[in-house]
């Protein structure tokens, strides 16, 4: 018989923690993990974050240590992409002309940014931030300080970049159509917050309004936005959300739609093919319903779910979409969904003034998502809550002395 081989195309989080877990459940067979950048496999959360802020080593956003791919008998293709899947021959095509047969194939290929395509977008000065080289460059231009930077986009990397860039002692403003930051994700009453944060802390927060255009010579000077005002610029960052790299697998015929359709066990309209991390909209059970989650707790957990699916494990992926953020003295994590359109009341408990509190957004009585700010060791409780979708009293879960824990049983 011949060996068996399972190919993982995307060396992110994602594909290297599924590398890592089809050794740990005891596969022998040849492991390929093949990516398009040069760095070996790094998690993404330090590019806006530790990294960005110089606060740690590039090092420490690698998922493995340099010798583990050798020390496990994993093939580490870095700087090489796949560029076509031919499911009937069980084989993929490198960008190196290599043809490589799989038995199993899992796509963890994520997202590109979304771009923004308005007059002078191509002017040098413009940023965008999804790898480690958009972060490498993005520190630079902001460490002297001094500078005028412009983000585009009120989203977590829009929000992130902004922080990083005050810092550094750069003056900023924040661009965003919505009439909120982060509009999309939790609607207006959070988003709120967030736009205070970053006004307190110097951001010259414009809402409502976006980009159209950009002007300078070479080098980009100004921004010109939906209102028809200049803003001055020296360094731009656009952060307006990402497009899934579902391409690979559309060109093999998969089926897809906003991502790779898969699923609860991550599995493709391919009984052969999986895929996992932001380019996967999957069943979730949990929510009953389609969702693609782009952050790191998916990559994170997406990618051993799938390798033990490709192994023949019954595999179940209903995780609770998990997030966490940290801007300036703002700590959060956020689990569940809470997008406007899914939910009808935010229940408060503690303060959200002196921003140390947990956020709870309800649909007909029940917590569809949670939010702890500045406040600690509750995710479980909350995602606890979340899963247990039981009718929850709002003056009970605003009420501090009531234990999180007894809500939800």
């Amino acid at each position: 018989m011949p060996e068996e081989t399972f190919v993982i195309v995307g060396a992110g989080l994602a594909g290297a923690k599924a590398a890592e877990t089809l050794r740990e459940e005891g596969f022998a067979g040849r492991v390929l993990l093949i990516g398009e950048e040069i760095e070996r496999p790094y998690e993404r959360p330090p590019l806006s974050k530790g990294f960005l802020l110089d606060k740690e080593p590039r090092d420490k956003a690698h998922v493995h240590e340099a010798d583990w791919y050798d020390k496990h008998d994993v093939e580490l293709r870095v700087g090489v992409s796949v560029v076509s899947v031919d499911r009937a021959a069980h084989e993929v095509r490198l960008s190196t002309k290599e043809p490589i047969g799989y038995t199993k194939l899992l796509l963890a290929t994520g997202a590109s940014p979304r771009r923004l395509e308005v007059p002078g977008s191509k002017l040098q000065g413009i940023h965008y931030l999804r790898t480690m080289g958009d972060s490498a460059e993005l520190k630079q231009a902001f460490a002297h300080g001094g500078r005028r930077v412009v983000v585009a986009g009120a989203g977590w990397i829009g929000l992130e970049a902004a922080a990083a860039a005050r810092a550094y002692g750069n003056d900023v403003t924040l661009i965003e159509p919505e009439p909120a930051p982060l509009h999309a994700a939790l609607g207006p009453e959070l988003g709120r917050v967030f736009a205070d944060l970053h006004h307190e802390h110097g951001v010259d927060v414009r809402l409502d309004q976006g980009v159209a255009g950009f002007w300078g010579a070479g080098q980009v000077s100004a921004v010109v936005t939906s209102g028809g005002a200049e803003v001055p610029a020296d360094v731009v960052v656009v952060g307006i959300g990402v497009r899934p790299n579902a391409r690979l697998a559309e060109r093999a015929g998969l089926e897809v739609s906003d991502g790779i359709l898969v699923d609860q066990s991550l599995c493709t309209s391919d009984p052969d093919i999986y895929a996992a991390g932001d380019v996967a909209n999957a069943y979730n059970p949990l929510l009953g319903r389609r969702i693609r989650v782009e952050h790191w707790a998916n990559a994170l957990n997406g990618g051993p779910a799938a390798a033990r699916a490709m192994l023949g494990r019954d595999v179940v992926y209903d995780r609770v979409p998990y997030f966490f953020s940290d801007q300036y003295d703002l700590g959060m994590e956020m689990s569940g969904v809470a997008a406007p359109g899914e939910y009808d009341q935010v229940v408060y408990r503690g303060d959200v003034a002196s921003r140390e509190f947990i956020a709870f957004w309800l649909n007909e009585g029940r917590v569809v998502g949670g939010m702890n700010v500045n406040v600690w060791d509750v995710t479980g409780d909350i995602q606890a809550l979340i899963r247990s979708g039981r009718p929850v009293d709002a003056g009970r879960l605003a009420d501090p002395g009531v234990p999180l824990a007894g809500l939800a049983a």
